[in-house]
């Protein structure tokens, strides 16, 4: 079997994801290089000013040009990312909105992978969005993130961001998604391939749940959701400053900067309190068969 992949990654998680899942399979990697270079580790205001453009999806770049030529014949497409701002990083979306990959992609079926902290439902909603805007199918959906409590996890990304210091200290655990969780992602290689050999793509997002593709969290999720809403109201009051790199919305910036900290630290732990109680009167089963399924 042949396996098509496409990956973006700044630290290496997305691709080291991609090559546990391809492992014995015959894969070809093709790299997303966006024409706009995003620094790795960043500072607070190059993080921060994508964020509009992110949400938004407006990304201030396209891709360079890819090469098909020897993918032709792929068996099936794995695109390994990233969440950034609770949406597809700025380098996927470039990526989903090139009208060559969107020719590639069309008629193809797609695995999605997603190596993140905790948050990657609108994430999903979106690609899914975007496959199904090229006339593909997303057949299966693997997410592999931080196992870290949400303020733990917090802390450790924003080190990694910004410091590029991922290894675990005295007090808290490495920042990422863990090596064991990378290594263990290999099983997921041998359910895609039984699908692709028997023809069976339609129940290739079960089998992979049944192997543990995505551990869901509802009262994480249930702050993404809401969090998500409100950051399309930040994002389109950030924009009415400027575009991407205008420094006239450098002082909004901040104020969202100090608001995002504010709810990461204060309010979302009330949240997830708040959900825990009126837990028996949440559809928690329902939710989970729709936001891991494609």
């Amino acid at each position: 079997m042949k396996a098509a992949v496409f990956y973006y990654s700044q630290s290496g998680q997305a691709l080291k994801a991609a090559e546990s899942i391809c492992g014995s399979m015959s894969a070809v990697y093709k790299e997303i290089t966006p024409q706009h270079n995003y620094p790795f580790p960043w500072s607070r205001k190059e993080f921060f000013q994508v964020f509009p453009e992110t949400r938004l999806g407006i990304p201030p770049s396209g891709i360079e040009p890819l090469d098909f030529s020897d993918i032709a014949d792929a068996d099936i497409v794995i695109i390994s990312g990233q969440s950034w701002f609770l949406s597809p990083s700025l380098p996927l979306q470039s990526f989903f909105s090139d009208e060559k990959v969107k020719e590639y992609l069309k008629g193809r079926n797609i695995v999605f992978v997603n190596s993140c902290r905790n948050m990657w439902l609108m994430t999903s909603r979106k690609v899914k969005e975007y496959i199904k805007q090229a006339g593909a199918k997303l057949a299966g959906h693997i997410v592999l993130q931080d196992r870290a409590s949400n303020l733990v996890s917090a802390v450790t990304i924003i080190r990694w961001l910004m410091k590029g210091k991922k290894e675990a200290t005295r007090i808290l655990p490495a920042a990422g998604v863990s090596e064991e969780d990378i290594r263990g992602a290999s099983r997921f290689g041998s359910v895609i391939e039984n699908a692709v050999g028997e023809g069976k793509l339609s129940g290739l997002q079960a089998a992979l749940l049944e192997k543990g593709a995505i551990s869901y969290k509802p009262s994480v999720l249930t702050i993404e959701k809401t969090g998500h809403r409100i950051f399309g109201f930040w994002a389109k009051f950030i924009r009415k400053k400027g575009d991407y790199g205008d420094r006239k919305r450098q002082g909004r910036l901040t104020l969202f900067y100090w608001y995002l900290l504010f709810v990461l630290f204060a309010l979302s732990p009330l949240v997830q309190l708040f959900f825990w109680i009126t837990y028996p009167l949440r559809r928690v089963k329902q939710n989970r068969e729709i936001d891991c399924n494609v």
